[in-house]
């Protein structure tokens, strides 16, 4: 599922930034997004990439490696 980032303007004129909600796409997030800040207004959104989040994944190997020494 992508994260998505907004940037809003609350009703009470306060700015909020980075803002990351998961979401099947852009409406869902934002559904979201509006159940946290009623009648905001979003300024921006973004879509953040998701090979850029987990770009140090490690595979099975290594974890049992990590894992085999430290017994």
């Amino acid at each position: 599922m992508p994260k998505f980032d907004f940037s809003v303007t609350t009703r009470d004129g306060q700015k909020v930034e980075s803002v990351q909600i998961y979401g099947k796409d852009l409406p869902d997030a934002e559904r979201k997004l509006r159940q946290m800040y009623y009648n905001c207004e979003v300024t921006q959104s973004r879509i953040i990439n998701p090979e850029k989040e987990f770009s140090q994944s490690a595979d099975i190997e290594d974890v049992l490696s990590l894992i085999v020494r430290q017994n």
